[in-house]
């Protein structure tokens, strides 16, 4: 089966790449000259462990091609992915559809017989509906159908949540969609992976419903974090003791710096606006936002308070950048309201990040980069662990402290115990909600 990917964001570029491996024939479509040639030339523009290797296979394999055209790319296709940014809209926090309208009727305009045109992209509720009205104005009599198929991909191990996904959501409405969409995923159906058909609308709240929950979980663990600091208890055998709850479960209880990313803050803000257009106010999702910007200022003042309440002229070494790891991203991360705190109330900032450095250098003005953890202790006041990535994971500590003028260690993720940091030679060590 043919498939024009729209986009090749993190979304459209992995689900293209995924798709060309399940036997399709794919042709992912781009604006942008220079990333197309990037990518004819199997280079990846994001970071995405395994993905440069899968791509290269279907490049080879003649299943995985790139262009500009999207007229041509949408040639034959049975199913049409839009697949472009829905940032957040500027002061009012809705979701910016102008790139998927333009898609939707670039796509009208293109088609020439029929095909399912595919909203990958996160959208609110009711857009698949005005994505089949843009088409309508551009496709004359070509026939075609909409389908909603949001995506619940984690940065860092996204081929896997796409070839073992927990579930595979799809929208339809008619018989001859739904046959296009079980074709296409085929693969995963004869796997038994499931596979849940529904309409548009409760596909696209599907997404919403989702992430929000999410995010909900992971600051209702940080606010019980806070108070454990107060009362002696110890947040990790708290999450551990209500993560063995069945109705509950362990995921996303790990307490820290607060959620980031490419889909938490935009789209629990988006599920917030949905709320109030339609007078049903979304009060836990707006209170999960607003605690969560408290939780990062929180960090703020606890590593303020770790350099003896003065952050002028200490030098301080944060470990890990991006919102999670095993990525290179950094939209929305903890470290970009935490660091230029820092800076701003004159700390001198030393950042480490395997990934994070070619978006930071420019997000994160005022800092030095450097190579390693050791290298940016040197002489350092604190030492700020922020990102988990594995080779913070397994620290020489005790090396680590003999490098610092002042061996101190705010651990935002709890990688570490307190015990272990004293004995290793620091003189004080905080985690949260410890």
């Amino acid at each position: 089966m043919k498939i024009a990917m729209i986009g090749t964001g993190y979304v459209g570029l992995v689900s293209g790449v995924c798709f060309s491996d399940f036997g399709h024939e794919v042709v992912c479509v781009d604006k942008d000259p220079a990333k197309v040639e990037k990518l004819r030339a199997g280079q990846v523009p994001i970071y995405e462990p395994g993905l440069d290797q899968v791509l290269a296979r279907n490049v080879a394999a003649g299943r995985l091609s790139f262009t500009q055209d999207l007229a041509e790319a949408v040639r034959g296709a049975s199913a049409v992915f839009i697949a472009v940014g829905t940032p957040t809209r500027r002061g009012d926090g809705h979701a910016d559809l102008r790139y998927v309208m333009a898609a939707a009727e670039e796509i009208g305009a293109a088609l020439e017989d029929y095909a399912v045109v595919v909203t990958k992209s996160t959208v609110p509720v009711g857009t698949n509906r005005k994505v089949a009205e843009a088409l309508a104005r551009t496709a004359g009599d070509t026939p075609f159908d909409v389908a909603s198929n949001p995506e619940f991909l984690r940065e860092g191990a996204a081929i896997d949540d796409f070839m073992r996904p927990d579930r595979v959501v799809i929208g339809v409405e008619t018989e001859r969609a739904l046959k296009v969409m079980a074709e296409l995923y085929r693969p995963l159906s004869l796997r038994d992976f499931p596979v849940v058909y529904t309409n548009l609308e409760s596909a696209e709240m599907i997404k919403y419903a989702a992430n929000a929950f999410l995010a909900t979980k992971i600051t209702f663990i940080n606010e019980i974090a806070a108070l454990c600091e107060r009362v002696g208890a110890d947040v990790k055998a708290v999450s551990k003791g209500i993560g063995m709850d069945g109705r509950i479960g362990p995921k996303f209880l790990h307490a820290g710096p607060g959620y980031g990313g490419s889909c938490f803050p935009k789209d629990t803000k988006a599920l917030a606006r949905i709320g109030q257009d339609h007078a049903v106010p979304m009060q836990i999702t707006e209170t999960v936002i607003r605690v969560n910007d408290e939780i990062k200022h929180r960090m703020i003042a606890k590593i303020e308070d770790l350099c003896d309440g003065v952050l002028r002229d200490k030098t301080i070494a944060v470990l890990g950048v991006t919102f999670k790891p095993d990525t290179d991203d950094m939209r929305d991360a903890p470290s970009l309201t935490i660091v230029p705190a820092l800076v701003g109330a004159g700390a001198k900032v030393r950042l480490v990040d395997p990934q994070g450095r070619h978006e930071g250098e420019a997000l994160l003005p005022g800092t030095k980069w450097v190579e390693t953890a050791y290298g940016a202790a040197n002489g350092a006041d604190l030492v700020v662990i922020l990102t988990e990535w594995n080779e913070f994971r397994a620290l020489d500590l005790s090396k680590l402290a003999r490098k610092m003028a002042h061996p101190r260690l705010a651990d935002l993720r709890n990688i570490y115990d307190r015990e272990q940091a004293l004995a290793a030679g620091f003189e004080v060590y905080a985690g949260v909600g410890r």
